[in-house]
């Protein structure tokens, strides 16, 4: 059995049970409204939400969804690499960084659902649309979910709105 050969090895450990989940969350769901809906088919939930399967073969707010065929490669790469560098990230935290690993977990659960979907099917599942009238929030996911909460509590950190426990000396 490998032994932990830091700290900081525990550290990012003990935080992958979070992106886990978000992936186990995101794929269930993507799952279950794919093999409960037609593609494009809209179920109201409330006056401002439906339910809304698409698929989306760019990036955030569709980007590239029409370029042709490459950005399915592009976007898988790139979400690769930024998996790697968070999961690096969070083996270099120190154990007081609660705040940054729980972000940096979502972001790289979320990085890792869209992921899957990238590599399996070539799109994104969306289905999670919110909207005011006729103006509608581009569709998106749970992994979108745990990515933009994720930025938000990393922003959060940043700005110093939410002040780390600094270690017992």
């Amino acid at each position: 059995m490998a032994k932990f050969d830091t700290m900081r090895d525990v550290v990012m450990v003990k935080w992958l049970w979070l992106s886990l989940l978000a992936v186990i969350l995101d794929q269930g769901s993507k799952l279950a409204i794919a093999s409960s809906m037609q593609l494009y088919e809209s179920i109201q939930i409330m006056p401002f939400f439906k339910l809304t399967y698409v698929h989306n073969t760019g990036a955030a707010f569709s980007f590239l969804s029409e370029a042709g065929g490459w950005q399915r490669w592009f976007f898988a790469a790139l979400a690769l690499a930024i998996s790697v560098v968070i999961a690096v990230w969070l083996t270099r935290l120190k154990k007081h960084e609660t705040l940054l690993a729980v972000a940096l977990a979502l972001v790289l659960g979320g990085a890792v659902g869209n992921l899957i979907d990238r590599l399996a099917y070539g799109y994104v599942i969306d289905f999670l649309d919110v909207y005011y009238g006729t103006w509608h929030w581009p569709a998106f996911n749970v992994a979108d979910s745990a990515i933009t909460l994720g930025v938000i509590l990393m922003l959060a950190e940043s700005f110093g709105l939410v002040h780390p426990k600094e270690p017992d000396l």
